[in-house]
């Protein structure tokens, strides 16, 4: 193998950075060459590229956003385009594509597979929803930015007695605002995959004063619900001041934590192994501790089931 191609595609994450430096010198100490595609499958259909060495990913190891760009494409998402990408990446003759993205972007992964690109996929999304692995690169540092904005938050909804709803993302996924919940001490989180008691919530809205409770922190998928509409279902119902909070892309940024630095990595470097050792049409993940691989279309396909027990949990905590 000489050389491998890499992109880092879809929202950015935490930590696609130091998986693209730990791609970058692995490649170096095995003597492979790498050139990356600006700004994810809009990059590869614009033909823009640039060759990375060990001193271009030097000190982003700590940095946000991704030293590459990243992006979407809706040209790419099309038989023509997808020909387009697959001709693109023959011309530079590589050995081999490493996608670094959430489930559209190994969606695309395996529709170059199958016009003769070798891929293999690091899982990065902050909304955590791939199959075939427990954990994504950027999800645990948007978890701790969500802990750490609701604290804020919290110590006001006390000061002044109110009710707030607080909207984080997660598009279809509820896993931000579920372990978000737990962390943070949430008193009620509203997901799409459980459907939601609003009349028991307005009921311990309703009681909160008795049980001496000088604030209410209600957590809201993005994918779930409109945040705006609780807030007026809520005022409706109990009577409360309730104020709204979008934490927004936020949410996005920021250095990554040493779990995403790690877990970034270890996926990086072993992505390039594996094109290396003839693997194709996979994409590596964390089950545990340990390394695993998984066919793209299958993580691709699958969503991580949401832990009913730690949903309950929630609830029997917030008293």
């Amino acid at each position: 193998m000489r050389k491998l191609a890499i992109l880092t595609s879809g929202g950015d994450s935490p930590g696609m950075n130091a998986a693209v430096r730990a791609a970058v010198r692995t490649a170096a100490v095995e003597d492979i060459e790498i050139i990356a595609f600006e700004d994810g499958y809009r990059g590869l259909l614009e033909d823009r590229t640039q060759r990375l060495g060990p001193r271009s990913v030097s000190d982003i190891l700590d940095r946000g956003g991704t030293l590459i760009g990243s992006g979407r494409s809706e040209e790419f998402t099309t038989p023509e385009g997808l020909a387009k990408a697959a001709g693109a990446l023959k011309e530079h003759q590589v050995d081999g594509l490493i996608v670094i993205g959430g489930d559209g972007s190994m969606r695309g992964a395996h529709e170059l597979v199958q016009r003769g690109i070798a891929c293999v996929g690091a899982p990065a999304t902050i909304d955590n929803d791939l199959g075939g692995t427990d954990y994504c690169i950027g999800f645990d540092t948007a978890l701790n930015t969500i802990i750490y904005d609701v604290s804020k938050i919290r110590d006001t909804a006390s000061a002044m007695d109110r009710v707030f709803v607080v909207e984080v993302m997660g598009r279809e996924s509820g896993m931000l605002a579920l372990h978000a919940g737990l962390a943070c001490g949430a008193d009620a989180v509203v997901i799409p995959e459980i459907e939601f008691d609003y009349q028991e919530m307005f009921d311990r809205i309703r009681d909160a004063s008795g049980r001496h409770k000088m604030h209410y922190v209600i957590l809201v998928a993005e994918g779930a619900c409109s945040v705006h509409e609780v807030a007026k279902r809520t005022t409706e119902e109990t009577a409360e001041e309730v104020r709204v909070s979008v934490l927004g892309y936020i949410q996005r940024g920021g250095s990554p934590s040493a779990l995403d630095r790690t877990l970034a990595c270890r996926f990086g470097a072993r992505a390039v192994e594996l094109l290396a050792e003839g693997e194709n049409d996979v994409m590596v993940g964390v089950l545990g501790e340990d390394l695993v691989t998984v066919p793209i279309a299958e993580a691709a396909g699958a969503k991580h089931d949401i832990d009913r027990s730690m949903y309950e949990l929630i609830g029997r905590l917030a008293r």
